[in-house]
């Protein structure tokens, strides 16, 4: 909904006076300045994150700033030490297959064959958890993992910030 918003304002040239951004911005933002108080101390197995980054989130909306803004999230919650990285990542990251209407097309084989480059890509870091700000991601993950025998879970990320928050 956030890629739909500012394109909606650009394609219709609609006026408006105040800025789209995404949560994951605001949380970034929220730790930066310490009203979001959270300890990755709860990770005490050392469990190993990777993350997805959505293709209208980053790709073709905000960028690689709320790429950084995502990492930094995910790094604050779950220990610098315990992120790995995929490659390529931020802008220049591989689109998990399950957007733009992929999911819901029926055409299941198509998108788990389109899938599979995003698979390889994700089973390379040896992560634990993938994390997926964006719903089409995480079924498209989800289902990736699963088809192709990944040994990931699939998680969104607030949960993970639910877990680190001090109280």
């Amino acid at each position: 909904m956030l890629y739909a918003t500012l394109e909606g304002l650009r394609r219709f040239n609609i006026p408006h006076n105040f800025e789209v951004v995404s949560i994951i911005t605001l949380y970034a933002q929220w730790i930066r300045e310490g009203r979001l108080k959270v300890d990755p101390a709860w990770n005490t197995e050392g469990l190993k994150f990777s993350v997805q980054d959505p293709c209208k989130l980053v790709r073709q909306s905000l960028g690689d700033p709320v790429a950084d803004d995502l990492r930094f999230v995910i790094k604050s919650v779950v220990g610098e030490e315990n992120f790995i990285d995929v490659w390529p990542n931020k802008s220049n990251n591989y689109c998990c297959g399950g957007g733009g209407g992929a999911l819901q097309a029926g055409f299941v084989a198509n998108r788990r064959q389109h899938g599979k480059t995003k698979f390889d890509q994700l089973n390379a870091t040896g992560a634990d958890v993938v994390i997926t700000p964006c719903h089409n991601c995480h079924t498209q993950v989800l289902d990736i993992c699963e088809h192709f025998g990944g040994q990931w879970q699939t998680t969104h990320l607030w949960g993970w910030i639910v877990k680190a928050l001090i109280r």
